[in-house]
C-alpha cells in the first residue's frame, strides 16, 4: 500500500503540475494578447523644445542660461496621443489612433510661456544696460513689449520666434489613423488604412494589467517575416499607454 500510495501522489502531483503549465499556457497565449481597450500614451518633448529655445536665446545673445536649466524649466511638456484597440478574433482586430488637439495645443502654450519668461529677463536687463529707469518687473516688460510688438510676448514668440514642437500637422500625419492590427510572437503589427493606406508599424509589446508597453520599431527580420516596418524612426523609444478610465 505504501508503494502504491506514493506512486498515487506522484501521478497526482503530475496531473496538477500539467493543469498548471496548460493554465498558465492559456493565459500567455490566449488571455495576454488581448490588448482591447482605449489607451492613452504621453509624446515628451521636454529636451526638443529645450534644445530649440536654448539655441535661438544664444542666437540672439540673451540671457545665460543653460541647457540643463532650460530643460528643468519646461519639464513636463507632453502631448496625449489616444490608441484605440478592439480585438475581433484570437491574434486580429482594428485600431484608431490619434493625437488630441488640445492636449497639443497646452503643451505648446506651455512652452511658449517658459520661453516668454526668459525673453522678458533679457528685455529687462537690455533696458538696464540701455539706461532705462522704469519698472523692470515681469509686469512693466510685459506691458512695453505688448506696446512695441503690438501683441504678447507669447504671441510674438509663437510668430516670430523659434519653433519648440513639431506642427499638429506633423504629429497627426505621424500618429493619426486607423486600420487593422495582429499580434506575433510579441510584435504589435499595425495595418493603416485610408490616407495613410499601405503603411506598416511594427512594435514589441508588454501588457501588465492596465499598462500596455510599445517599445522600438522592429525590422522585417526580427518579426520573422513580418510585414516590413515603414517609419521615418520618429517613434519615441519608450511608448507607454494606460489604459483609459473613460
Amino acid at each position: 500500500m505504501g508503494k502504491i500510495g506514493k506512486n498515487l501522489i506522484l501521478v497526482l502531483l503530475f496531473l496538477t503540475l500539467g493543469a498548471s503549465v496548460g493554465f498558465l499556457a492559456y493565459l500567455h497565449f490566449f488571455e495576454e494578447e488581448n490588448l482591447s481597450g482605449e489607451w492613452t500614451a504621453e509624446l515628451n518633448f521636454t529636451e526638443e523644445a529645450a534644445v530649440a529655445a536654448h539655441v535661438w536665446l544664444q542666437d540672439i545673445e540673451a540671457v545665460s542660461v543653460s541647457l540643463e536649466d532650460m530643460e528643468r524649466h519646461m519639464r513636463g511638456l507632453t502631448v496625449e496621443v489616444s490608441l484605440t484597440l478592439e480585438q475581433t478574433s484570437r491574434r486580429e482586430g482594428s485600431f484608431q489612433c490619434g493625437v488630441l488637439p488640445e492636449s497639443y495645443e497646452a503643451c505648446r502654450d506651455a512652452a511658449y510661456e517658459i520661453l516668454a519668461d526668459a525673453f522678458r529677463t533679457l528685455l529687462a536687463e537690455r533696458l538696464r544696460m540701455a539706461g532705462y529707469e522704469g519698472e523692470t518687473d515681469r509686469e512693466a516688460v510685459e506691458a512695453l513689449a505688448a506696446e512695441t510688438f503690438g501683441m504678447s510676448t507669447v504671441s510674438y514668440l509663437k510668430t516670430c520666434g523659434p519653433a519648440l514642437l513639431p506642427s499638429l500637422e506633423e504629429l497627426q500625419a505621424e500618429y493619426d489613423g486607423g486600420g487593422s492590427y495582429r499580434t506575433a510572437g510579441g510584435i504589435l503589427i499595425r495595418q493603416y488604412d485610408g490616407e495613410s493606406f499601405g503603411v506598416t508599424r511594427q512594435e514589441r509589446y508588454l501588457r501588465e494589467g492596465g499598462t500596455l508597453v510599445l517599445t522600438e520599431e522592429v525590422s522585417d527580420d526580427d518579426s520573422q517575416g513580418s510585414a516590413p516596418a515603414d517609419s521615418d524612426g520618429r517613434y519615441p523609444a519608450l511608448y507607454l499607454l494606460q489604459e483609459s478610465s473613460e
